[in-house]
């Protein structure tokens, strides 16, 4: 069915700031004397939110890490930013069409909504839910049902999430939303055999035109 709600991730779903992240997480397990990651480990890794993933990497110096890792990451994180080709043109369209548009990211709120705001995306979304905003993270549905508060929308087949990892996909099914998986690689055979995508687009052009044509 139709969406009467879409719910977006963010990096490398909307946006592009992979060098910001990339540079900052590095830098962080620089200043803790572990080996760097590469580029490809680095979008493999990055996936869960700070609080769900540190504490295993750092310990108990992991809050210590968090801001090492931000204090990084203020310093490009905003002029290293891009928006993912074909995004504010699907943003714009779905918004004209009346569909509810937010945004459930595992980067922190205050730095998702400074990105939104510097890329002027602010009006297309009824909410932006970050890290640390809800009791709990994605794939958590507590930042689902942040998201959808106050728009008369239950979570439910008529919502879809998309994003471009299976946190997203397992987030969109604990939640019993529509999982959207919006990348430029095709899924890999069971790669997602646990949370399946219902849809798969390479792009969001590509998602606009599975929407506007339902």
């Amino acid at each position: 069915m139709r969406p009467l709600a879409i719910l977006f991730d963010w990096d490398n779903t909307l946006i592009d700031s992979w060098a910001a992240i990339e540079d900052a997480q590095n830098y962080t397990l620089a200043y803790f004397g572990l080996k760097p990651w590469t580029s490809e480990q680095v979008r493999e890794r990055v996936r869960g939110s700070m609080r769900d993933t540190f504490p295993e990497m750092f310990g108990q110096r992991w809050r210590e890490a968090g801001e090492v890792f931000y204090a990084r990451f203020t310093e490009h994180h905003l002029e290293t930013l891009r928006p993912v080709s074909g995004a504010e043109e699907m943003l714009a369209t779905l918004q004209k069409d009346g569909v509810y548009l937010a945004v459930v990211s595992n980067k922190k709120g205050d730095y998702l909504r400074a990105e939104a705001a510097r890329l002027g995306w602010g009006h297309y979304f009824a909410a932006l839910v970050g890290a640390f905003d809800a009791a709990k993270d994605k794939p958590a549905t507590d930042p689902v049902e942040l998201a959808l508060a106050g728009s008369g929308i239950a979570s439910g087949p008529r919502v879809w999430f998309a994003g471009d990892t299976d946190i997203d996909l397992e987030c969109a099914c604990n939640a019993g939303c529509v999982p959207v998986l919006v990348r430029a690689t095709a899924p890999g055979p069971d790669e997602f055999s646990h949370h399946p995508p219902a849809v798969y687009v390479a792009d969001c052009i590509s998602l606009l035109k599975v929407v506007r044509n339902l």
